[in-house]
């Protein structure tokens, strides 16, 4: 939920909003978004893709990493500051690592939805991971059991790859061979 809507936050700002709160914030283009706290459900599903994820990629010239971690999305076609936390991020360029944050584009996204933040993630994060290049964009329901794929075409635009509720294997297409096991990630 975007924490003000009245005016336009600079960078700086931001960084000092952040010093002073245990909040997750996250910045785009002047909008400060607030984080809620996430439920028991939403850190067991995180950590189940997490195992996923990472024993898949031990091999693999890609990493994971789950919240709270800085992703500064960059790209040469397009202005303007947006530093997003997403619940996991695959990032296969290790160009744009600093000791702090990664800056650049992560190939695959997972966010995990939140009853107080689905459209941030629905709507906001979608175009924004779309604009920017993202090729896999995971939507994780918890709340229903779901896992939704949106894989970039060549048109630069999502297209729904895979959606699974409940039970069944969701795979990704840009990580040839790797799939999860929804009555596994989502087992209480």
């Amino acid at each position: 939920m975007a924490l003000r809507h009245d005016s336009f936050v600079s960078l700086e700002k931001f960084y000092e909003m952040r010093e002073k709160s245990e909040q997750l914030l996250e910045y785009i283009d002047g909008v400060v978004y607030m984080s809620p706290s996430p439920s028991t459900k939403h850190q067991r599903v995180l950590s189940r893709l997490q195992l996923q994820f990472g024993n898949f990629l031990l091999d693999a010239p890609c990493e994971v990493f789950v919240a709270p971690y800085d992703i500064e999305l960059k790209s040469e076609k397009i202005e303007g500051n947006k530093i997003v936390i997403p619940d996991i991020s695959v990032i296969c360029d290790k160009n744009g690592f600093t000791e702090t944050k990664y800056i650049g584009v992560p190939h695959l996204i997972v966010e995990i939805l939140s009853p107080s933040n689905q459209s941030h993630d629905l709507v906001t994060k979608l175009n924004l991971y779309m604009k920017y290049g993202v090729k896999e964009y995971w939507i994780v329901n918890p709340m229903i059991n779901s896992v939704t794929v949106y894989v970039l075409n060549d048109a630069g635009m999502y297209e729904q790859f895979a959606v699974k509720s409940e039970k069944g294997k969701v795979s990704s297409k840009i990580l040839n061979g790797f799939h999860v096991d929804l009555e596994y990630i989502f087992a209480t």
